[in-house]
């Protein structure tokens, strides 16, 4: 795969969860601040934005999605996707070409390194619900670019929906308890479809 290949999923990726910013809002809305769908916009839009502006090759155009995602302003998922999209800096190759084996330990990467912060498991009701599921899918997929983003993109859809299944353990949501069973994360449901977007979907 191309980086400019890669560069498109990135961008259909933003794009897929910038058109949720009204479901975001509304799940937020139930538990948290309500300001889930207005924050995912805004990262959306700055990886966006740095992957059209970039003119290193792959590695640099994820730190530039990092850096943009560090300078925003506000939601608690800022710091959290900065430092998944910084992870999956670190193990991309510099050069404009990336084989399956690299996108798939890129985002292995990023798990790790998202998790080391984060410490957030299946089950906690966050967007780990989410990315878990798809990380673990793509690396048991085979050596074709697209079925390991299809993989992914649909083990992140089952992830996302059966976060409603589950009690909030994190941010102000927990505060709610077993009210919060019934509705999906907010940030399950946008990781979700950020892999629906790589996966052109």
């Amino acid at each position: 795969m191309t980086k400019q290949e890669f560069k498109e999923r990135i961008i259909g990726a933003c794009r897929r969860v910038a058109e949720a910013e009204g479901e975001l809002t509304e799940i937020d809305s139930k538990f948290g601040d309500a300001d889930h769908g207005i924050t995912m916009t805004k990262i959306a839009s700055a990886i966006e934005a740095a992957a059209e502006e970039s003119r290193g090759g792959i590695r640099a155009m994820l730190d530039d999605a990092a850096m943009a995602v560090m300078m925003i302003n506000g939601g608690s998922a800022v710091p959290l996707w900065n430092t998944w999209l910084d992870g999956l800096q670190e193990a991309a190759p510099e050069g404009e070409e990336i084989s399956a084996g690299e996108v798939k330990e890129m985002f292995r990467q990023a798990y790790e390194t998202l998790f080391a912060l984060s410490k957030a498991k299946v089950g906690d009701k966050t967007m780990m619900d989410a990315l878990i599921p798809a990380t673990e899918a793509m690396q048991a997929a085979g050596e074709d670019e697209a079925e390991i983003f299809d993989a992914a993109a649909e083990a992140a859809l089952k992830g996302a929906e059966n976060s409603k299944n589950f009690v909030s353990r994190f941010g102000r949501a927990r505060s709610y308890g077993e009210a919060t069973l019934g509705t999906p994360d907010a940030g399950a449901v946008s990781m979700s479809y950020f892999f629906a977007g790589l996966a052109g979907k």
